[in-house]
């Protein structure tokens, strides 16, 4: 396995890292613990670090699992979760810090941490990537100890773009893949200009 920084981070991960949206069961379907045990000790087993989850995955269920397995290993794995998609309506209005700094309580509560490694919004309406507040708050939560790093997931680039604006913002999720290439057009270069390793 071959590992490498983090965006803007400290964390060394490795290049596969394992995703856990469906890690109990086919969506829709009850949770498994035993199916998500089987799965994240097998990722790493083989050198993944680095388990990306988020509140909303089984209604919470996934970052509970995710959390009590890595608690339980022996080797140094780092955890992703991600916040703001429980908002009802998912608004730009619904976007505040009491809203947001309750998502971090909750998720350092249920992955039994006393500090989250990585905490990303969950692909938040476009407008929120213009409020200062919302990312001052991360940058608070960070001061107090209870983040060590803070990202955005994306859905557009011109998000992203927006959100690296911020000097806080280490790390930037979006998609990319063989048929979804627009950010190699404009994003990845203004990210290296950010200082973010991508």
């Amino acid at each position: 396995m071959n590992y490498e920084k983090l965006g803007k981070t400290n964390l060394n991960i490795s290049e596969i890292s394992l995703g856990t949206w469906q890690v109990g069961g086919k969506w829709g379907s009850d949770f498994s613990f035993s199916n998500a045990e089987k799965i994240i000790n097998t990722a790493i087993d083989n050198g993944i670090n680095f388990i990306d989850t988020a509140d909303v995955y089984s209604d919470r269920l996934s970052e509970k699992a995710v959390g009590e397995i890595v608690r339980a290993s022996s080797e140094e794995v780092f955890i992703a979760t991600k916040c703001g998609r429980q908002l009802n309506p998912h608004v730009n209005a619904s976007y505040t810090t009491a809203a947001l700094r309750k998502f971090v309580e909750d998720s350092l509560s249920n992955l039994g941490v006393d500090r989250i490694d990585l905490i990303q919004l969950h692909c938040p309406p476009t407008e929120v990537y213009s409020r200062p507040e919302i990312f001052g708050l991360f940058d608070d939560l960070t001061t107090e100890g209870k983040i060590r790093n803070y990202g955005v997931s994306v859905e557009k680039v011109e998000e992203a773009l927006k959100a690296i604006e911020f000097e806080g913002v280490s790390t930037v999720q979006l998609i990319f893949n063989m048929f979804r290439q627009k950010p190699s057009e404009i994003f990845f270069e203004e990210a290296k200009k950010k200082m973010l390793d991508l």
